[in-house]
């Protein structure tokens, strides 16, 4: 057990899988810890457990800036770091849990056929940082939006966050209208995060949000007084100012600041993906 309280960051897409030069959202995560040397467990699931995203985590998280970890649900692992046996042990001694992006379907349906969904909310409730992007960053939320498997669709998730989250807001121009028009039907107030942006929430309140990139920020997603749904563009950190880490206590935490809607509900909109993002 520990002191801390619960915490979740969850990114619309960056951190070392997508920033391999920009280790700014890494560093925070890593600073929330509150450990000088934490202990950092990687959870590949989304992915299949592929090979290069695990390679890519310990680059990022090794060389003693860490005490680097992952586990493999979808095959055996005997590689430096994999972890076999009582995973629910490992998971809950860990002082960072981060998850990789990939399918989300696929995350949630292993989580739950090993336990792992209930490991989670454990460790959530005793203060270990879970964090992830894209599929990592929609599983904390009741609803998400999902675009791995093809058009835009509403996935439930782990709930621990009682919102919906839609990620690669500023890439993927499909599934933020399909997000909005799944608001106007009924879906739960949420947020959209754009890529280099994370969402940073103490217990179920959102705390701030960062940003690895000066640009990048999330919206405040819901339906107005008129019935219609609008963005409210959210006051950002960045990280690269001249301390990152959480915010010192008597700080204001983020607040939202008015902006014009950049996507009416009724538009049609079309644009590239971001380069290098990872699907969820």
């Amino acid at each position: 057990m520990t002191d801390r309280p619960p915490r979740i960051v969850a990114l619309g897409g960056g951190g070392f899988s997508m920033e391999p030069k920009n280790p700014l959202m890494d560093d925070y995560v890593l600073e929330l810890s509150g450990a000088e040397r934490p202990r950092i467990c990687f959870l590949p699931t989304a992915s299949g457990d592929a090979d290069h995203y695990v390679v890519r985590f310990y680059r990022r998280f090794g060389a003693g800036r860490s005490e680097p970890s992952h586990v493999s649900l979808f095959r055996r692992d005997t590689s430096a770091g994999a972890v076999e046996g009582n995973l629910e042990d490992h998971l809950l001694s860990q002082d960072v849990i981060y998850v990789g992006g990939g399918s989300l379907k696929s995350l949630l349906g292993a989580w739950r056929a090993h336990g792992l969904d209930r490991t989670l909310r454990r460790a959530w409730k005793q203060g270990v940082v879970l964090c992830g992007l894209s599929a990592g960053s929609l599983c904390w939320f009741a609803d998400s939006v999902t675009a791995f498997h093809g058009p835009s669709e509403r996935v439930k998730g782990l709930g621990l966050l009682p919102y919906s989250n839609c990620v690669h807001y500023d890439g993927e121009p499909e599934r933020r209208l399909a997000y909005r028009n799944m608001v106007a039907a009924g879906v739960r107030r949420g947020f959209g995060v754009e890529d280099g942006a994370a969402l940073s929430f103490v217990g179920t309140e959102l705390d701030e949000v960062v940003t690895s990139k000066r640009d990048a920020t999330a919206y405040d997603v819901g339906v107005g007084v008129e019935g219609q749904v609008h963005e409210h563009r959210m006051a950002a950190r960045y990280l690269g100012e001249a301390r990152s880490g959480a915010r010192e206590s008597g700080e204001e935490p983020s607040g939202l600041r008015a902006a014009p809607d950049p996507l009416p509900a009724t538009a049609d909109v079309a644009g590239p993906r971001a380069d290098g993002a990872v699907a969820a």
